[in-house]
């Protein structure tokens, strides 16, 4: 059934109620049409729970951007989504189309800061969130009393004499919820081995992000990347105000797990209303690390939760550090999450309960 307008309907109450359902939630196509924005195709759905948000399909189907309520939940980066056909992939050049957004993904093959691997020049991230998605298909079910939509279509990472990888996408959501799931699963199609590399970059901003915000995790141990980092540990899950000149940190988490491998991860700002932001539900099997992005500058006011197969650093130390995952000749690889909206205090502190239950040290026997 379906919670809408604070009351439970079924599918049968529904219909009798509007001529389209439509008229409460659904996906549709769009294409955006200013500016470098020009011909890039997207999906804008909405869940009558007052939950909305929008799918890239010319860019790796990333999400821009995300509403609850009128509410903000991502950053959006200068650039804005941007058409792929604008993608500089030498050195920092992505940041020049970098959208933010709530999801962003890097990869396939790398993802991390800019390097030479084997005599291959690699710019940051990777080049999956500027690839057009091909087979796109939207459409929508009524699964007994749920109604249930979703876009799919998948990205192929190929270059000949290169790898030949492909992402399958799908992103669905449910009438009245205030939730969406990524369903993803990244196939080596190729005939020799290729690395894998998979970052979600997942970017908080206002009014999530604002001062007193907070991160709250089953984090066992935090490694900060830089020395600005180090010397900022102490407050690294908690945000200050947007600051003049300040520098960005980035902490690698040692996540603790639920017995089936469920990690759950929020931002969260306590005094906006009840209590407002967002909650990543991942599996730590499928992404054994995370990356916290925290950004406290003036317009470049953002924190990155940040699931990922590896841990920060270039495909080259990777390589050089025997960590470099790959997948063999036809080898599949499954990765499933959900990002929902936090609007309440009981949420917040049934979040909290979650976490700190994981992340107390275990009593030696």
């Amino acid at each position: 059934m379906s919670q809408l307008f604070g009351k439970r309907y079924t599918r049968e109450q529904l219909l009798r109620r509007v001529g389209d359902i439509a008229q409460i939630g659904g996906a549709r196509l769009i294409e955006l049409v200013d500016g470098n924005q020009r011909g890039l195709r997207a999906a804008d759905f909405a869940t009558g729970s007052g939950f909305q948000f929008t799918v890239l399909l010319d860019r790796g189907m990333d999400i821009g951007a995300a509403s609850h309520c009128g509410r903000p939940l991502a950053w959006q980066a200068m650039p804005g989504p941007v058409h792929p056909a604008h993608y500089e992939p030498e050195g920092l050049g992505f940041l020049r189309t970098f959208h933010g957004g709530l999801l962003c993904t890097c990869g396939l093959t790398w993802a991390g800061p800019p390097c030479t691997d084997e005599g291959e020049e690699l710019g940051l991230h990777g080049r999956l969130s500027h690839t057009p998605a091909r087979n796109v298909g939207i459409d929508a079910e009524w699964d007994d009393d749920d109604y249930v939509f979703w876009v799919k279509g998948s990205m192929r990472e190929a270059s000949v004499f290169g790898p030949n990888v492909v992402l399958y996408r799908t992103i669905w959501t449910r009438l009245g919820e205030s939730r969406l799931v990524v369903e993803d699963r990244v196939v080596n199609e190729g005939f020799a081995p290729v690395p894998l590399m998979l970052l979600y970059h997942i970017n908080g901003g206002f009014p999530v992000i604002d001062k007193g915000s907070e991160l709250i995790a089953p984090t066992r141990a935090a490694a900060p990347v830089t020395d600005y980092a180090a010397a900022t540990a102490d407050r690294r899950a908690v945000f200050d105000a947007p600051t003049p000149g300040v520098e960005e940190a980035c902490y690698r988490h040692t996540m603790a797990a639920e017995a089936d491998g469920t990690v759950v991860v929020a931002l969260v700002n306590r005094k906006l209303g009840d209590g407002f932001g967002y909650y990543i539900e991942y599996n730590r099997r499928q992404l054994p690390h995370f990356t916290e992005w925290k950004m406290m500058g003036e317009g470049m006011y953002v924190v990155g939760t940040e699931p990922c197969t590896m841990p920060l650093m270039s495909r080259a130390d990777l390589r050089a550090k025997g960590k470099l995952a790959h997948l063999a000749p036809g080898e599949s690889r499954d990765i499933v999450f959900e990002i929902g909206v936090v609007d309440s205090a009981k949420q917040i502190r049934a979040i909290e309960r979650r976490c700190r239950a994981l992340a107390k040290p275990k009593r030696r026997k």
